[in-house]
């Protein structure tokens, strides 16, 4: 069932949604060569709970760490640890927060130093297409809109997106309905109406699509070895433009 929020709900999940934010601009100053991903997680921990939030992701379904921390053939859902960046890696950082009972969640993909240009195009691109399936988050429109918009404009850039994950609504519940593909059809799918709340998160690999999950049960990484990247807003759908959350 797909919650309508009203606007006093949107703007609760705003004010969860700018510690995300908030917390990402810190974690993309610390992110080096030579950091550990435990570091990283340890931070957002402690700055998301300083701020009267608690982080979403610790202890969902199990997950260990407050962050995934997701590296180069990794897509999503890595776990923090001991592993040090080196330079030339990228690094996906997702993380969520629960402020007052309402999520937010956002992702972003950072450079390590310097980066080889294909890669640096992946990230370009993954986060464009962010942006193109925001664009389409109007009353009156499908959710196939979305997802088509995101498709179109990676698969033309020569890259794939990930099927097997996808966005999803979001409240109250870090997942609620509707799912949001990556790829799809325009004009397919629920109509979409003032009040949805949205995280739109393409996955994107600079090879094939296929992905497996590794023996930890939760690091998602590409079936081929190629990179992936992988941006992420929560979004609210208004009477006119759609607003991002998870933005200052």
């Amino acid at each position: 069932m797909i919650v309508i929020k009203t606007k006093r709900d949107i703007e609760m999940m705003r004010q969860a949604g700018i510690i995300v934010a908030d917390t990402l601009d810190k974690l993309r100053d610390l992110v080096k060569p030579g950091v550990t991903t435990q570091a990283l997680d340890r931070f957002a921990e402690n700055y998301i709970t300083d701020q009267g939030a608690r982080p979403a992701f610790k202890g969902y379904n199990g997950f260990p760490a407050s962050v995934c921390a997701s590296i180069n053939e990794e897509v999503v859902h890595g776990i923090p640890g001991q592993r040090r960046l080196k330079e030339g890696d990228i690094i996906g950082l997702d993380l969520g927060a629960i402020l007052n009972g309402w999520v937010g969640d956002s992702a972003i993909t950072v450079p390590i130093g310097e980066i080889d240009p294909e890669l640096k195009r992946l990230l370009e691109v993954t986060e464009e297409s962010l942006y193109r399936g925001i664009a389409e988050a109007r009353v009156g429109a499908r959710l196939g809109n979305i997802s088509h918009a995101i498709q179109s404009y990676v698969e033309a850039a020569g890259f794939s997106v990930v099927r097997q994950y996808v966005g999803h609504g979001i409240g109250r519940n870090m997942h609620e309905d509707p799912p949001v593909p990556n790829y799809g059809r325009s004009d397919h799918g629920p109509i979409l109406a003032e009040g949805m709340t949205l995280a739109i998160e393409p996955m994107v690999n600079a090879g094939g699509y296929e992905v497996l999950v590794k023996p930890d049960n939760w690091t998602v990484v590409t079936k081929d070895g190629s990179y992936s990247a992988h941006f992420e807003h929560t979004v609210a759908i208004t009477s006119t433009e759609p607003v991002i959350l998870t933005r200052k």
